[in-house]
């Protein structure tokens, strides 16, 4: 992994479990590693969808604390609405099929939810590319746990470009700042993808 997509995953830990005390230095680790701003905001953004608006608000004081004494301004930020990413539709009916067939009995309106903010607007938004995205969503359900999710959002990072040793080498740096026991929890899984795609 580069320098930049260590930063990413590990500024989705901090994130994902409110570990602010080592976020300013690894936002400026971050920002010295290439990653964007703009792509901070939009991690911000993302993983409040994904680990809860109380852990994305919890890094706002001290990121803007940061992009202050970076001289980071507000253009350098993605719009509120912006133009976004064309839409996979073979891969969006495949999903939807499954949420409308899986959810929609218990929950219409986490359903619509999920296909209005996140899938048809979230992961459409372009200043946080779909592997990176995608990188950060695995790295958050690793930091907190949530491995039932794990298997379809790693085979979506593999779809949107994240390699196999990429994705092997995460595992390595999330055992360091999420622990071990996660990451120890998310190897099956992580075998379970890479054998399938294997064989496909």
């Amino acid at each position: 992994m580069t320098p930049r997509d260590r930063s990413l995953v590990t500024l989705a830990v901090l994130i994902s479990k409110q570990q602010t005390v080592e976020l300013a230095y690894h936002l400026n680790l971050a920002l010295d590693n290439g990653v964007k701003p703009s792509e901070i905001s939009e991690a911000i953004n993302h993983l409040a969808f994904y680990t809860g608006w109380g852990n994305a608000t919890a890094t706002i004081l001290i990121t803007k604390d940061v992009f202050e004494k970076r001289d980071i301004k507000q253009d350098q930020l993605p719009p509120v609405s912006p133009p976004l990413l064309p839409i996979d539709q073979a891969s969006e009916n495949v999903r939807t099929a499954y949420v409308d067939k899986n959810v929609g009995p218990v929950s219409p309106g986490l359903v619509h939810y999920t296909s209005a903010s996140l899938f048809h607007d979230l992961w459409l938004r372009p200043d946080l590319a779909p592997r990176d995205r995608s990188m950060i969503t695995v790295s958050a359900l690793i930091a907190t746990g949530q491995v039932a999710q794990l298997k379809a959002h790693l085979t979506r990072a593999m779809d949107n470009g994240l390699t196999q040793a990429q994705a092997s080498e995460m595992l390595t740096q999330l055992a360091f700042y999420t622990g071990w026991p996660n990451v120890f929890t998310a190897v099956p899984v992580f075998n379970e993808v890479f054998t399938s795609r294997l064989k496909s």
